[in-house]
């Protein structure tokens, strides 16, 4: 008998087992996959530290946030500024003074804020997410940096979508391709998983079981439950599915020194079936030989793909309130995590958020 069955790897269930077991807590964690780690989970092929998940940049605001995670990993001094490719022309991110200054050809910020204020008055109410884009930055930079990267992203029109999808656009008007404004920034040198496992030493870890199967069985191992996974599962979609978008990624090594000099590309025309191409040694300045690649293509989630990113438009919203009123409802079992609560989290908020249920459980 445990004090706590943990349902999934990621870092969520991490830093909560790592807390609780600091207090004498027994742990035992269930995970689907065949490794731990979840959407964090790194590899390494060739002596280079591969994201398999997709891009996973630290970066924090809070220091305590940032000194806590030093506890587990020295990390690098990683800044993200990827380019956009739109057909054979490459912009920086975010939205700068180099954006500004390739897409119209002009020096000055009075000269980009003035084009971008012309360009936005066709925008007179903001009911969707096109309007909202434009009316932030201009239709030039809609049409060729946002609209088909974010159709193909969602699998929906820009004029389908809620303004919500995108609440803030990068924009400043500074030479300036830092991506994050956040002071704390970098990658774990030797990649995420080993914080993952120094997190979870000391707890009994059995990978490749799925916890929905046999519930009843696995809950009666401990005392209390920390359910990572999706919360409409748990309850076998009784107001029916939450939606998410979901994504596949293709892994190439290739003999190739330096593919794209760059560890992000996002691809931004339509004609593009994926959406990012990741050159992973560079999150770690590699000088390795080979390099390998990770594209990432966004599709429509099923039950038997990964939920990736939540659709928090209304009508979720409203199906995930009935969820977490039967979840309020539990003793024994809390719900954590970008999957159990719905919401998207960047490694910094899932941190913060489950540091919240030690102190709320424990």
């Amino acid at each position: 008998m445990y004090d706590f069955l943990l349902i999934g790897s990621g870092l969520y269930n991490a830093v909560f087992a790592f807390e609780a077991m600091k207090l004498g807590k027994t742990c035992i964690v269930l995970e689907k996959r065949d490794h731990i780690g979840g959407n964090c989970y790194t590899s390494i092929v060739n002596d280079i530290v591969i994201h398999n998940y997709g891009a996973h940049i630290f970066r924090t605001s809070d220091k305590y946030i940032w000194e806590y995670l030093q506890q587990f990993a020295q990390f690098n001094h990683f800044i993200n500024s990827p380019i956009a490719k739109y057909h054979n022309e490459i912009y920086n991110l975010p939205f700068n003074m180099n954006t500004f200054s390739k897409m119209w050809n002009i020096t000055t910020p009075e000269e980009a804020k003035a084009i971008i204020a012309k360009q936005s008055q066709e925008i007179h109410s903001v009911t969707n997410l096109e309007e909202h884009a434009i009316s932030l930055v201009g239709r030039d930079i809609y049409e060729k940096l946002i609209k088909g990267y974010t159709e193909k992203q969602w699998g929906r029109k820009c004029v389908d979508l809620p303004p919500s999808i995108m609440r803030r656009i990068p924009l400043r008007f500074t030479y300036d391709n830092n991506y994050y404004n956040d002071p704390y920034q970098g990658i774990p040198v030797g990649g995420y998983t080993p914080i993952i496992e120094k997190m979870f030493s000391g707890c009994t870890i059995l990978c490749g079981i799925d916890f929905n199967t046999q519930k009843e069985k696995y809950m009666s191992m401990a005392d209390k439950v920390i359910y990572s996974g999706t919360i409409d599962s748990f309850y076998d979609y009784k107001f029916g599915e939450l939606e998410y978008r979901s994504l596949r990624f293709e892994h190439k090594e290739i003999d190739v020194e330096n593919f794209q000099g760059v560890a992000v590309v996002n691809y931004t025309d339509k004609e593009t079936p994926y959406t990012r191409v990741i050159e992973h040694k560079h999150f770690e300045f590699g000088m390795q030989k080979n390099t390998v690649l990770s594209y990432e293509y966004p599709q429509s989630w099923t039950r038997e793909s990964e939920p990736y990113y939540p659709i928090n438009d209304d009508r979720n919203n409203e199906k995930y309130h009935q969820y977490n009123t039967l979840a309020q409802m539990e003793s024994r079992v809390f719900f954590g995590g970008r999957l159990g609560e719905y919401k998207y989290y960047d490694m910094q908020d899932t941190i913060k958020a489950a540091l919240k249920a030690v102190e709320e459980i424990l």
